[in-house]
């Protein structure tokens, strides 16, 4: 776990690892895209993209904890289990927009470019709250 401290509340916010190190691997792919455009001349982004997607995804199903989901039937949907299974599901679409967004395949729909929209306000809303609102 990351601990920050601010000190006008003397409250401890925590990110968890997996976190930090999604956010490191998005934030590569974007500095990739950016040198390769500059110095290269060469345009990366569609590749960026689907490759973003897919780290998002893959943080998303790690985030989501899938392994916790075993015992639902007998607990039945708790908050908890609803939030998981709704990560789950959004690192899933996630995933498969990052499959179907990528050069060779090449999906251009309008439906699908909305939900590629959705899911990166989503993914902006997640990373938002992880960073600066949760707190222990």
């Amino acid at each position: 776990m990351i601990q920050k401290i601010t000190p006008e509340t003397k409250r401890t916010i925590k990110a968890s690892d997996k976190f930090v190190f999604i956010l490191a691997l998005i934030s590569i792919a974007g500095f990739i895209s950016i040198i390769s455009r500059t110095l290269f001349n060469y345009n990366l982004d569609y590749y960026i993209t689907s490759i973003w997607f897919l780290i998002v995804g893959i943080g998303f199903l790690i985030e989501g904890q899938p392994t916790k989901l075993k015992n639902i039937r007998q607990e039945g949907l708790t908050p908890s289990n609803f939030t998981r299974i709704t990560t789950i599901i959004i690192g899933f679409m996630s995933i498969l927009a990052g499959i179907l967004g990528s050069p060779q395949i090449n999906i251009t729909s309008a439906g699908f470019l909305a939900v590629e929209g959705i899911i990166a306000i989503i993914a902006i809303i997640i990373i938002i709250v992880q960073t600066w609102v949760v707190k222990s």
